[in-house]
């Protein structure tokens, strides 16, 4: 059975972990390997059990733990070509660079049990990339990290059964917030993050063609808040005559504790 579980969940660190019997892929590795070994302890997986990792881009909230992990885990790395450069430029460790497996976004590759594609996303990152992953007849879509909504994304998340969406930040909020004006811009930027709105938006479209589950991710501790990214796509999905407590699952992924797990039988709690 395909499951989901955030790991953690934010603009200070971010992993997630998709499984399907034996099968287990690590999306990103954004914090301690210490962490990401405790998360995976309450998943009861243990590092060397990992079959693949996947790497969205190459920031640090997203590769801070990856060196130290792979001595434990040793499992191949998939990502563009340009995000494994980055990482190599800024680490240079050979060690890992022989785990590197190049995948192109757009491309798809069979991991265990789990059929993997990726897609371009629009971030200020080197070859930055969502991914969709299917197993036993059900998809999860892990979309964050974008300044807007392309036609790629959308088509990546037509029709998936999970969407793991953006809520990055109230928009009002970083205006008025106090972040230098150059990382405002950057935010709130085409290569930035989604808004509250903008995933309100991802959401719905996803709902609208099959979604019945959404997860909101990588909210800003400082511009955002859980009730608000929560509300706001409630919002939204109601004004469409869904109702997020009825019709379908909403929820928002936790930023620094093990999040819930999804699986096509619901949710539950770890």
């Amino acid at each position: 059975m395909l499951t989901f579980t955030t790991l953690a969940s934010g603009s200070t660190g971010n992993a997630a972990l998709v499984s399907c019997g034996d099968t287990h892929i690590l999306l990103d590795a954004g914090i301690s390997a210490k962490r990401i070994t405790a998360g995976l302890a309450e998943l009861g997986v243990k590092p060397h059990q990992l079959s693949a990792i996947l790497l969205t881009h190459e920031h640090s909230d997203h590769v801070s733990g990856l060196r130290v992990l792979t001595k434990k885990a040793g499992a191949p790395i998939y990502a563009t070509r340009s995000t494994l450069w980055e990482w190599y430029k800024r680490n240079r460790c050979d060690e890992v660079k022989a785990l590197f497996r190049k995948q192109e976004a757009g491309t798809g590759f069979q991991i265990g049990s789990l059929w993997v594609e990726s897609f371009p996303t629009p971030h200020d990152a080197a070859g930055s990339v969502g991914y969709s992953i299917a197993g036993e007849g059900k998809r999860v879509v892990l979309c964050t990290d974008l300044g807007h909504v392309t036609q790629e994304v959308r088509q990546a998340v037509k029709g998936c059964d999970l969407l793991v969406c953006e809520t990055n930040h109230d928009v009002d909020w970083v205006r008025s917030g106090p972040y230098p004006y150059y990382l405002k811009q950057r935010i709130l930027g085409d290569c930035g993050h989604l808004s509250n709105e903008a995933g309100a938006e991802l959401a719905a479209f996803a709902v609208e063609t099959g979604a019945r589950s959404v997860i909101l991710a990588h909210l800003s501790q400082t511009n955002n808040t859980p009730v608000r990214a929560y509300d706001t796509v409630a919002l939204r999905l109601l004004s469409m005559d869904c109702d997020p407590e009825r019709d379908i699952s909403l929820s928002v992924a936790p930023r620094d504790t093990v999040g819930i797990t999804w699986s096509p039988k619901g949710v539950s709690v770890c």
